[in-house]
């Protein structure tokens, strides 16, 4: 590890899931993320802003105005910035082919990497049974999910003060829980079936909260994970191959250490 992070440029990057707007996100992370990491796309797969929250409760301090106002200086100088609404941003889904501060806002994209593989780009909602066809049970699991977020704050503010980086009680909780493990199965089969139906090499969504790249059915399945629980993201390397990042420093310590760890493999072909 060196003493300071050094910044970073890929072909693309990919972020889902941040939730602005809510006591979980970890947006001094993302900030961080952003500062030493940089693409000539970056795909925001949905869920940046948490509606859903925001229309129960206000919540939106500073940081999450500077995540906002460091993708927007992202575009102005001269990044391509694409942005895929989810169901917690479903209000965007209203502005489909519109432009926003330089942000193109669609509904689905096709990404051609490098080496010339193709992959659909989506947040994967429309996938879930849950959100499509018993919503009042998906508000129901987002209050439930909140709350375990919440414990997750406190317990991550006295890892800080003991000097460790940042660890998800909700994610390890979550991969430990076979029903869980078995929707996370379930949801990755439809994404990828979708995949083969739009005759692309692979499919790239979020929704889950899961990072994770594999070729377990029959194309590339990759999920940009979330920065809620694991502070994980997209990146495209210039020979076109994926992996994910993991930003989970200690934005306390000095000299600042740099906790990032490259945890997944390159995209099956």
């Amino acid at each position: 590890m060196s003493d300071s992070p050094q910044a970073r440029r890929f072909r693309a990057l990919f972020i889902s899931d941040v939730h602005l707007g809510t006591k979980g996100c970890q947006a001094d992370l993302l900030i961080d993320f952003l500062k030493y990491h940089d693409a000539d796309t970056i795909y925001l797969v949905g869920d940046i802003v948490d509606g859903w929250r925001l229309k129960s409760s206000w919540y939106w301090p500073q940081k999450h105005n500077d995540v906002v106002q460091k993708l927007l200086r992202k575009g102005r100088k001269g990044t391509r910035m694409v942005y895929l609404p989810g169901n917690h941003d479903e209000f965007l889904r209203d502005y489909y082919g519109t432009h926003f501060g330089g942000i193109e806002v669609v509904e689905t994209a096709i990404h051609e990497a490098a080496d010339g593989k193709r992959y659909l780009v989506i947040h994967g909602d429309v996938f879930d049974v849950v959100v499509r066809h018993a919503k009042w049970l998906a508000f129901l699991g987002d209050w439930a999910y909140s709350a375990a977020l919440t414990t997750n704050t406190y317990v991550n503010k006295v890892r800080r003060r003991l000097g460790l980086t940042y660890w998800s009680l909700s994610q390890w909780a979550k991969l430990k829980v076979k029903n869980a493990v078995n929707y996370i199965g379930k949801f990755e089969e439809a994404v990828a079936d979708e995949a083969k139906r739009n005759g692309v090499d692979g499919v790239i969504c979020g929704h889950i909260h899961h990072a994770v790249i594999h070729d377990q059915f029959g194309v590339s399945y990759v999920n940009c994970g979330d920065w809620v629980e694991s502070c994980t993201a997209i990146a495209e390397y210039e020979d076109g191959h994926l992996e994910i990042i993991c930003w989970t420093r200690n934005l306390q310590k000095a000299p600042v250490e740099q906790q990032d760890m490259v945890e997944g493999a390159r995209a099956a072909a």
